[in-house]
């Protein structure tokens, strides 16, 4: 994907928060979180990575993504007025979520020249104590490109066991160590080289309400032959709602999940050829996963 640089890289001043005194040439972790109606939940997030235990000089970037309410703006800006939090929060006008993680990352590539890592956290996410350095050390020591780690579900309501385990709410990989690729941006560390090479607003937006955009932009960081790592330890929780503690919603998030996964599959064909494999194996798929559904249904 050719990245859109028309567009300016940091947002107006009327739309950019900044906290007092904050020595941008000194940091070099930027933690993005990207938020969209989620006041109460932001909060708690800017608390965890507010009490991080780490000596890595780092700031925030919070990209509020309802142009209109901005309430996560202001949860934001008390934050960072108040100093205790460094960094900024801008306004992201254009809704979406891949929108507002390239204003984040282009944002953070320029408030802050000298920051090697740029992590994410969920605006629904809470940080373990130690999160950031184990990210940071994991990317010096094996001088990997991408890391990532666990985002453990909390469920806000108690939700049956076997609900609570389906593959949907669990991480890709459970084991520290090197991996082909990581998938998702909820956990993640991207070395500021790998946008160097893939563009500074790399998310496609064809995914931007599809989702997937952060699973495209890692299938391509691993075509590219970038290096990934995972960190089991460095945990993050995620508040799973009421609502998603429903077999229905597992249901319709697994049928999504296999239309990301087509459609980026479908992007990465480079030929017609390619293109008609994928048709065939869909041919193929559909009968076995009907019969799987059934055993499911039948199972529950």
């Amino acid at each position: 994907m050719t990245p859109d640089m028309s567009r300016p890289e940091t947002p107006d001043a009327d739309r950019t928060v900044r906290s007092p005194g904050l020595d941008a040439g000194g940091v070099r972790a930027a933690v993005v979180i990207a938020t969209f109606r989620r006041p109460a939940m932001l909060a708690e997030t800017l608390a965890s990575v507010a009490t991080q235990r780490t000596t890595v000089p780092f700031a925030v970037v919070v990209v509020e993504n309802d142009a209109i309410r901005r309430d996560g703006f202001a949860v934001a800006s008390d934050w960072l007025s108040r100093g205790t939090l460094p960094g900024l929060a801008i306004v992201e006008p254009q809704q979406g979520n891949v929108h507002a993680i390239n204003a984040g990352f282009a944002c953070a590539l320029k408030a802050f020249p000298n920051a090697d890592f740029i992590l994410m956290i969920d605006d629904d996410e809470r940080a373990s104590p130690d999160w950031l350095s184990l990210m940071v050390n994991a990317a010096e020591r094996g001088d990997s490109d991408v890391v990532g780690g666990p985002v453990i579900p909390q469920f806000r309501e108690q939700a049956p066991a076997l609900l609570a385990r389906h593959p949907v709410f669990w991480p890709s990989h459970d084991v520290t160590g090197p991996v082909p690729m990581i998938y998702g941006t909820g956990n993640c560390l991207v070395r500021r080289r790998v946008f160097d090479r893939m563009g500074q607003r790399p998310l496609d937006p064809r995914f931007n309400f599809l989702g997937g955009g952060d699973l495209d932009f890692f299938t391509r960081c691993r075509n590219a032959g970038l290096k990934s790592f995972w960190v089991q330890e460095a945990l993050i929780t995620e508040t799973v709602p009421e609502e998603r503690a429903r077999f229905g919603w597992v249901l319709r998030r697994g049928m999504r999940i296999g239309s990301i996964n087509r459609a980026v599959e479908v992007k990465q064909a480079e030929d017609r050829a390619a293109r008609l494999r994928i048709l065939a194996k869909d041919l193929a798929i559909i009968p076995i996963a009907l019969m799987r559904a059934v055993v499911a249904l039948v199972r529950t």
